[in-house]
């Protein structure tokens, strides 16, 4: 029977109605066209990266312009409801401009009245330690064993037939100077560029989106604007203050040049997570010429305590509102930073991670909103919160959002 229990009730298949047998697939050949646009691929991605690589240098220019141009955004933008914006644009850059120019002021003489001292005094210094080591027998029996005193008058004594080595070595510090000096005259004028120009560039990227993606794309980058700029705010606050509590320290326990040894403090200050070590290390050094051990373990006990402070107290108060960052990123973007591009990588690093943050988060939001259907709420909600990108507005745009005018009622 055609519906019997042992076939389940269907109908037994009938053979003649079976589907013919398809062939074995076998695998295609690459024609010749395919071959060829791999190659091609291949080919102009080599060429482009090693393009990239030549112009390494240039665009390393760039991107530091670019974060020196959202940097100085914030004092531009306020300076600008007060003035012109091209006088608060000169105004801004006159300050970075000067800022290197006193640091240098305060550091080069007495850097160089060190060095002329050391020069000078070097050999009175090796007659100290060779009177200390004789009047200890333990020192003796080294000084015996490894003739540490020949050695160091032998340094002395050979120290001024170096000096046309120095020199030289000065020459090439000067053309390194000279470089660098081209490199921060580049980079500023970039900057000023982008300062000047840059909110009509970013409107012209974005202009033919449609306008609610042209709205989420500039909340963004305002936030990202924001996040960078009270960043670098508040580092230089922070450092500003390290600075001047180190000076006091310094002035009190009566070591020489304590302005100098406080700029460099500050300056060292900027770098995340060892540079306030490195500058305290630094100081320690110099007070073991000034009144040791008392400066020393004086100061030793201040640069532990004031770090506690600065950590538990004054960065979090002056970067609560500028990067909301963990701290295993912050380690690990600082880390990466250096090794890629050094101090200048470990300065730019902590800033950059923020600005990746904000935008990763801001393209989540808007696709949950879209997904959603609350676009509009999205965009409306702290609508004009942040800095505004650097570049002057210009006039506003006809099709990024703003109400439509009214129509003209009939006659």
């Amino acid at each position: 029977m055609a519906n019997s229990p042992e076939n389940g009730g269907e109908e037994a298949a009938d053979p003649q109605r079976l589907p013919p047998m398809l062939p074995p697939a076998t695998a295609r050949e690459p024609t010749f066209r395919a071959i060829l646009r791999v190659v091609v691929t291949v080919v102009l991605s080599a060429l482009a990266l090693y393009l990239v690589y030549l112009v390494r240098t240039p665009l390393f220019y760039l991107a530091v312009a670019t974060f020196v141009a959202v940097a100085v955004s914030g004092p531009v933008n306020r300076l600008s409801l007060r003035m012109p914006r091209g006088l608060a644009i000169t105004l801004v850059y006159l300050g970075v401009i000067l800022v290197p120019i006193v640091i240098g002021a305060i550091l080069i003489p007495p850097a160089v009245s060190a060095i002329s001292s050391l020069v000078t005094q070097l050999p009175s210094y090796v007659q100290d330690v060779t009177d200390f080591i004789q009047g200890n027998q333990q020192l003796q029996d080294l000084n015996n064993d490894f003739n540490l005193t020949a050695k160091l008058q032998e340094l002395a004594q050979n120290l001024a037939s170096d000096l046309d080595v120095v020199a030289g070595e000065l020459a090439n510090v000067g053309a390194g100077l000279l470089g660098s000096l081209f490199a921060v005259f580049t980079i500023l004028v970039f900057s000023i560029f982008m300062v000047s120009r840059g909110r009509q560039w970013t409107d012209a990227l974005v202009h033919y989106r449609p306008e609610h993606e042209r709205r989420a794309i500039r909340r963004g980058l305002d936030r990202m604007a924001s996040a960078v700029s009270s960043y670098v705010g508040g580092a230089l606050v922070q450092a500003t203050v390290a600075g001047l509590a180190a000076f006091i320290v310094l002035s009190i326990l009566g070591v020489d040049a304590p302005l100098a040894l406080a700029v460099i403090i500050a300056l060292l200050d900027l770098i995340p997570l060892i540079g306030a070590t490195i500058g305290a290390f630094i100081v320690g050094l110099v007070t073991l010429f000034t009144d040791f051990p008392t400066a020393t373990i004086i100061w030793v006990v201040f640069a532990i305590a004031y770090q506690q402070f600065e950590n538990y107290v004054i960065q979090p108060r002056i970067q609560a509102r500028a990067v909301k960052l963990d701290p295993f990123i912050i380690v690990v973007a600082a880390l990466f930073g250096g090794f890629l591009l050094g101090v200048i990588g470990a300065l730019l690093a902590i800033p950059t991670a923020a600005a990746m943050q904000i935008a990763v988060r801001e393209f989540l939001a808007y696709k949950r909103a879209v997904a959603s259907g609350t676009l509009a709420e999205h965009l409306a909600e702290d609508d004009g919160e942040g800095e505004p990108p650097p570049g002057d507005s210009g006039p506003p745009d006809p099709e990024s959002g703003s109400p439509p005018e009214p129509e003209p009622e009939p006659g």
